[in-house]
């Protein structure tokens, strides 16, 4: 009896270190997104229009569009984390529904040209070039704004309900599913680069104008654009923060932790996670929407199998399984990347490649971990000081005790005899 309870009071100290740790996460966490939240919908774009272009504090149109474009990747990391950190399936062809997204909105973005293109047609320059006598049919319904919107949530949407529910009924997982959907990917993008496909080929969509009669080269056009994809990566963390606290969050995460063991509680674990593989798919189309006319062009190398491995980097830098890390991991590492690609263009890869190395040997939580790793780590610095220092005294007052003790009488009458 007595050895359990000190066992027992290790493990409650433990259980109440970890759950302080993880209420200082969640309060950290939520005062974060609220500061990123005021920084980018409000002072970024107030520093945008109300300070001078020669004043420090400025922010250039250049740095709005840029910044914009990492949102868009952030919201694309999230959906990644999503399947891969909450729901333990790597879906490599993540990008595949953003570029999905992408293309449903940036034919409505081509067809808004008009005759304002290059040659003057009501067609788009590439089919005029290629010689098509009429619009595609499947072309006319997105003249409508609302109809590309629906086709940015559809596209996707549908893609991964097919493809996920013939996946995960012959019950694919783990490596596997990974490398179906890195070969769904690669085929999709093999087809987009078709001239014949009717989506510009290799160079793809792009020379966009407007935007809901705006110019979409605007500086005021591309400040709303920003804001908007904003207000997206906000409202799609808010909702994956909610979806992951209820009851479906945490047989999600039974699901990613032990499949076999949902199974024989009575859980239909397929149908959950081909739910969050739709849901994922839709989150990336959103963001591949908001994407495009930002950067101005939409082409197949949007969906190349590369362009999800690296939304997996982004993951893993920002601190998989955490909602935040992931918008933290796609802004730090596309920043860096638009640095080291200027600095040093031909090593980026290799800088990219040591980062994911360093990532998974010494921080397997992230950048977001590392503040929990640095105080586990002083933790059990201090605690091992404790114990040699307690080992030390113990050892030095069993020496004096030994020191001081008198001899049996039975030791002296037998050194006597002898």
């Amino acid at each position: 009896m007595g050895s359990s309870q000190p066992e027992a009071g290790v493990w409650t100290v433990s259980f109440s270190f970890r759950y302080r740790m993880q209420k200082s996460f969640r309060q950290a966490e939520l005062w974060g997104i609220a500061i990123g939240a005021f920084i980018i919908l409000g002072v970024l774009p107030a520093l945008n229009v109300f300070v001078p272009e020669n004043s420090v504090f400025h922010v250039s149109n250049f740095t709005i569009n840029l910044y914009g474009k990492y949102l868009c990747y952030a919201v694309l990391a999230i959906s990644v984390d999503l399947l891969w950190g909450y729901t333990g399936l790597l879906s490599l062809g993540q990008c595949l529904f953003f570029a999905l997204g992408g293309y449903a909105f940036g034919m409505h973005l081509m067809l808004m040209i008009g005759k304002l293109g290059q040659y003057h047609s009501d067609l788009p320059d590439f089919m005029v070039f290629l010689g098509y006598p009429k619009l595609p049919l499947h072309w006319e319904p997105f003249r409508s704004f609302w109809f590309a919107v629906a086709g940015v949530v559809l596209v996707p949407g549908l893609l991964a309900l097919v493809f996920g529910f013939l996946a995960f009924r012959s019950r694919i997982r783990g490596v596997y599913f990974s490398i179906l959907t890195q070969a769904l990917t690669y085929g999709a993008c093999l087809m987009f680069f078709r001239n014949d496909f009717t989506f510009g080929g290799n160079n793809g969509l792009t020379d966009f104008k407007f935007l809901l009669g705006y110019d979409v080269r605007s500086a005021a056009t591309q400040r709303g654009l920003f804001i908007a994809t904003g207000v997206l990566l906000v409202l799609t963390y808010i909702f994956c923060r909610w979806l992951t606290l209820t009851k479906f969050g945490k047989i999600q995460r039974a699901v990613r932790d032990s499949e076999n063991r949902v199974l024989f509680s009575g859980y239909a674990a397929a149908n959950f996670k081909l739910f969050v593989f739709v849901v994922s798919a839709i989150i990336a189309g959103l963001a591949g929407a908001l994407y495009v006319p930002q950067v101005g062009i939409i082409n197949p190398s949007e969906m190349a199998p590369d362009k999800s491995l690296e939304a997996v980097v982004w993951v893993a830098v920002g601190g998989r399984g955490t909602l935040i890390g992931p918008i933290i991991g796609a802004i730090v590492v596309n920043a860096l990347k638009s640095w080291a690609t200027r600095a040093f263009p031909d090593l980026w890869l290799l800088i990219l490649g040591a980062m994911f190395v360093i990532v998974v040997l010494f921080l397997p939580k992230g950048i977001v971990g590392l503040p929990a790793q640095i105080l586990s780590l002083l933790k059990r610095g201090t605690a091992y000081v404790r114990k040699s220092s307690a080992q030390s005294d113990g050892a030095s007052e069993l020496s004096l005790r030994e020191s001081s003790t008198p001899p049996p009488p039975s030791a002296i009458g037998t050194r006597g005899v002898e």
